[in-house]
């Protein structure tokens, strides 16, 4: 799997940073880290353990203990920290900014960032938007929708109405993410995220009508730029010889990059409304994330008590 990078650009522009100092164009900085570091402890001498690749977080108490230094030792120590070539300091809570720290990077070349954003406030919003776009990735063929809230990732073989069925799931009133190839990024060890690669983002192919732009067709309320991968339901001609699950007391995973996502198995025959059945579906994996199994239910109820 190749190593992810993201622009410093992007960083800027998407929290609205103010840039003190930058070496060269931002376009040209890339971030390979997606973890984050507040180097109070390395400012103090302290660099065992220490790793150069991760953006540096200088909030209110790194700034008090630079402040309470002599202007001699705050150059020699941030000298140091910048000396390991670090991708960027970022200077929250629109802190002072000590002339040290600007010489320093400007000798290291290093790029100065301030915010005015609290710093847990932004180290979160940061650590999120760096696991999304740094993190592990692959793509799948199939198409993405959220109905009521559940990102539900439809599979199945070219021309068994993926497509379709996003259009009558549209018109009900949810919303597209990506037809035809799905980006999907793991952004925790257990989370998920999808969405349209960016040169075929709102479109959608329709076999007898062709290429349709779902934005412009049905408002931009149809669409969703990204969603959290819920479950899978891979759609499948119906054959008389096939054992379809009929109670769901067994549940069934896929493996996307190392994450376990629950799979449904839904055969395709004449007259099935798959756009409600998938809505069904939607409804009833939630329930079973907040603790509700309808199958074990009434299992139950008719006096079975092992349903394994």
């Amino acid at each position: 799997m190749g190593r992810y990078s993201v622009k410093l650009s992007k960083l800027i522009r998407e929290f609205n940073l103010e840039s003190i100092y930058l070496p060269k164009k931002s376009e040209d900085i890339l971030i390979y880290a997606s973890e984050v570091n507040r180097p109070g402890l390395h400012i103090s001498g302290f660099y065992k353990c220490f790793q150069p690749s991760r953006i540096q977080i200088i909030g209110i108490m790194e700034t008090a203990y630079l402040n309470d230094m002599s202007s001699q030792l705050r150059m020699e120590r941030l000298m140091i920290l910048c000396k390991k070539r670090i991708p960027a300091i970022v200077v929250t809570t629109n802190n002072k900014i000590f002339d040290e720290m600007i010489e320093a990077a400007k000798h290291y070349d290093i790029p100065l960032l301030r915010t005015n954003e609290t710093t847990s406030s932004f180290m979160s919003s940061l650590i999120v938007f760096l696991n999304s776009e740094l993190g592990p990735r692959k793509g799948i063929h199939g198409v993405f929708v959220e109905v009521y809230g559940e990102g539900v990732l439809m599979t199945g073989e070219s021309g068994v109405g993926k497509s379709e069925t996003a259009v009558e799931l549209i018109k009900r009133g949810h919303r597209l993410i990506a037809d035809d190839e799905v980006e999907i990024r793991r952004i925790s060890d257990n989370i998920l995220m999808g969405s349209a690669p960016k040169n075929i983002k709102h479109f959608m192919e329709l076999r007898g009508i062709g290429i349709v732009n779902v934005r412009r067709l049905f408002g931009v309320c149809s669409i969703k730029n990204k969603e959290k991968v819920n479950m899978i339901i891979e759609l499948k001609s119906w054959s008389p010889n096939q054992d379809y699950d009929r109670t769901g007391l067994k549940n069934q995973f896929a493996d996307i990059l190392n994450v376990r996502i629950p799979k449904y198995t839904i055969p395709i025959k004449p007259g099935r409304n798959l756009a409600i059945i998938i809505e069904a579906a939607a409804i009833n994996n939630r329930q079973k994330k907040m603790g509700y199994n309808a199958a074990e239910d009434l299992f139950s109820k008719l006096g079975f008590e092992d349903v394994e």
